[in-house]
């Protein structure tokens, strides 16, 4: 039988997560705290801040298309073989995957022609695994009627409504599509089942038949090791060749604060800046030899003779100002003998 492109479409590990952790979120019951008491984050018993109230958005809407996506992607996934190793399934007997048997399967009618079945072609370790591993689940959710948890075994794909085989294989552990968002799941089809997986989610080139408008996801790239694209001799003939001349770009300096810089900008800079200094220098100079004279100590004879001098020039004030002499001024100021 030809390969179904449903088969050789992408596989999306993301999108199963997604809409599996989604959807798992519908089937929760609603609960929240009923005491009054309980409601305070303060008082003896109570729960802590933001209680659980019935009305929060326990259910999720999933988009329709991302969904469809999901499915075709673990659908794909479960004929890669490594995939389905790694998710712990037993197919070391399975001649192929997919696995394809004819349709006489879908007549079985008893459990123990099922089990002859499965050993022909191999996928009876693979339920034989899913049987013995059965284990008293943790948690106090064994009191609520969950009291078992087991592996999966082989899915059983049939094409045909109201096939006997549903009595005869329903005992065989494992009814689900990659159980717990994981990529893998071991299926078994029949004839006419894996020939209608064209119809309901057509190929690459057709939409699909029974869903409207949906078309399998197209991968961005064919070839998914990028490496080997960029290193191949197709693409290594036309892209440029590699430049081993290395050109080192200088780091620009800034001239203010590089002497060395400014002196290439202008030359006249070192003797600018020399006589600068000199100025700066004289001034320093001057300025602390005027300082040193006003601090020094006179002697004792200089001291009388600046007194004396002092002295002199009182003597002479006054007498410059005696206008008496004067009969203009004596006049003016109203002075008579």
């Amino acid at each position: 039988m030809p390969l179904s492109d449903v088969m050789k479409a992408t596989i999306r590990p993301d999108h199963v997560t997604f809409v599996h952790s989604q959807i798992s979120k519908n089937a929760r019951q609603p609960y929240a705290v009923s005491k009054k008491g309980s409601f305070g984050n303060m008082c003896l018993g109570g729960r802590i801040f933001a209680p659980t109230k019935i009305w929060r958005r326990w259910h999720k809407v999933v988009n329709v298309t991302q969904k469809r996506h999901a499915v075709v992607s673990a659908i794909a996934a479960s004929a890669v073989p490594s995939l389905v190793l790694a998710c712990g399934q037993c197919i070391k007997e399975v001649p192929e995957l997919p696995l394809v048997v004819s349709d006489s399967a879908e007549a079985i009618e008893k459990t123990n022609v099922a089990i002859k079945t499965l050993k022909q072609i191999g996928a009876y370790p693979d339920a034989q695994n899913a049987k013995d591993n059965v284990a008293i689940r943790p948690g106090k959710s064994k009191m609520w009627n969950h009291r078992y948890v087991s592996r999966k075994g082989p899915l059983i794909v049939y094409g045909t409504e109201g096939a006997k085989l549903v009595k005869a294989f329903r005992n065989i552990p494992g009814v689900e599509l990659a159980p717990g968002g994981h990529l893998g799941r071991f299926i078994v089809w029949t004839k006419s089942a894996f020939k209608k997986l064209d119809e309901v989610y057509g190929t690459f080139d057709k939409p699909s038949k029974k869903k409207k408008g949906y078309v399998l996801p197209r991968a961005k790239m064919v070839n998914a090791n990028l490496a080997r694209i960029i290193n191949s001799d197709e693409v290594r003939s036309v892209v440029k060749p590699i430049k081993k001349e290395i050109k080192k770009v200088p780091l620009k300096k800034n001239p203010l604060k590089n002497l060395n810089v400014m002196l290439k900008l202008n030359p006249y800079a070192k003797a600018a800046r020399r006589m600068a200094l000199l100025a700066e220098a004289r001034r320093v100079k001057a300025k602390q030899e005027k300082l040193d004279k006003k601090r020094k100590q006179i002697t004792k004879e200089e001291a009388s003779a600046i007194k004396a001098a002092s002295k002199t020039w009182y003597k002479t004030m006054i007498s410059d100002s005696d206008y008496t002499e004067f009969e203009n001024f004596s006049k003016c100021l109203g002075v008579y003998q």
